[in-house]
């Protein structure tokens, strides 16, 4: 149900929108990619990219967001990392060493699109970045 529910909504909204549709989404399961991703490239001009990092860096970036090496997240990495060697290897982005803005920034130039500049402050660049990762902890 879930995807057959995402697939009619993203080809809903890429059928009435002139503009490019992103979309952050975990998927691991080869069918479930099949159907959802998949389907729609054979609709849309379809542009996959795994964000990709070490084991160590995950954990990392979930421990910012006050998730323990036990959260469900956590738990999830050893198979998320597996898929995305075995399973689902389309273009991998590692970001290990990247910020968010330098991996929205690659993803941005590896799609063709370019970015507006941000024009935030010094100050508000990184209390916006805390203020999403403060809405994200479980």
């Amino acid at each position: 149900m879930w995807r057959a529910f995402n697939f009619a909504m993203l080809d809903d909204i890429a059928s009435r929108f002139g503009g490019h549709v992103i979309v952050p989404m975990t998927i691991t399961n080869r069918q479930y990619y099949d159907e959802l991703p998949g389907a729609l490239s054979r609709k849309y001009d379809v542009r996959h990219f795994i964000l990709y990092a070490q084991k160590e860096t995950l954990l990392r970036r979930l421990a910012s967001r006050l998730e323990s090496r036990h959260s469900w997240g956590a738990q999830q990495i050893d198979r998320c990392i597996r898929a995305f060697n075995e399973d689902i290897t389309e273009e991998k982005v590692h970001t290990d060493h990247w910020s968010v803005g330098q991996t929205a920034g690659q993803i941005a130039a590896l799609a063709g699109l370019a970015l507006p500049e941000d024009r935030r402050s010094a100050f508000r660049k990184p209390m916006d970045r805390i203020t999403t990762k403060l809405r994200h902890i479980r």
